[in-house]
């Protein structure tokens, strides 16, 4: 008898494991609804750096992820890193997944609407920054403008619902019908009208009002920040909506 109920209990467990889905793979469902892979967890295939061509030994593949290894800092870059972007230029309507996580005061940044042109010559001179950092970089300060989940410069998350450095975190970003929103770790923090007068102030009153986004336009690459600190990306996905 001990054994038939012992039994029994292992089966949730049993398919639990079975069902667990794989990093950096699509699932029956998700491929079907037209997700795609941007980081494979095996190589850099599909990325390369904002102007250039290829990456910077910086980045790595490390335990299935993509890391920016900053064993040595050149300013406020890695050591041969630099931003990366994806070969890709993604349509207006979309979703956006990923999970990331940092080393203890890190700072990096997923990018979006990256037009990459001599016009610009930073990433950052062109595509909005989804903030990836480790928040104790601010502890204490009455600075609170720049935290995980915050669109650099231009609106901050209305819940702070970021993991520490060292474990995972998963964000999710929609853009449809000119209605962006942004969940991490399955709280909704960020939602605009991007036709809205709201929306268009922030972004002329911020260093993106050269950018194309300043004129209504809402596609481009996808980018990952190099900002001199440890960063890990994976589950790197994507679909057109």
């Amino acid at each position: 008898m001990i054994k038939t109920i012992l039994f029994f209990l292992s089966i949730p467990l049993f398919i639990q494991t079975v069902n667990a889905q794989s990093v950096n793979t699509l699932t029956t469902t998700e491929k079907k609804d037209g997700w795609v892979l941007l980081f494979n967890g095996k190589n850099k295939n599909g990325w390369h750096s904002y102007g250039k061509k290829g990456t910077g030994l910086a980045w790595i593949i490390d335990d299935n992820a993509l890391k920016l290894h900053v064993p040595n800092r050149a300013g406020n870059k890695a050591a041969n890193g630099g931003d990366i972007v994806t070969d890709a230029v993604f349509a207006e309507n979309f979703e956006f997944k990923a999970d990331w996580k940092v080393s203890r005061l890190a700072n990096s940044g997923i990018f979006f609407f990256v037009t990459e042109n001599a016009a610009y010559p930073n990433m950052h001179d062109t595509g909005l920054e989804l903030q990836v950092l480790d928040d104790a970089i601010y502890e204490g300060a009455r600075e609170n403008t720049h935290r995980a989940g915050d669109f650099f410069g231009v609106a901050n998350a209305r819940l702070r619902e970021v993991n520490p450095a060292g474990e995972w975190n998963q964000v999710h970003v929609i853009v449809y019908q000119n209605k962006l929103t942004v969940k991490m770790n399955g709280f909704t923090i960020q939602e605009h009208d991007l036709n809205s007068d709201d929306w268009k102030n922030r972004i002329a009153a911020s260093g993106l009002k050269n950018a194309p986004l300043n004129k209504h336009q809402f596609k481009g690459r996808i980018g990952l920040q190099d900002w001199g600190s440890t960063v890990w990306y994976r589950n790197i996905k994507y679909r057109p909506l």
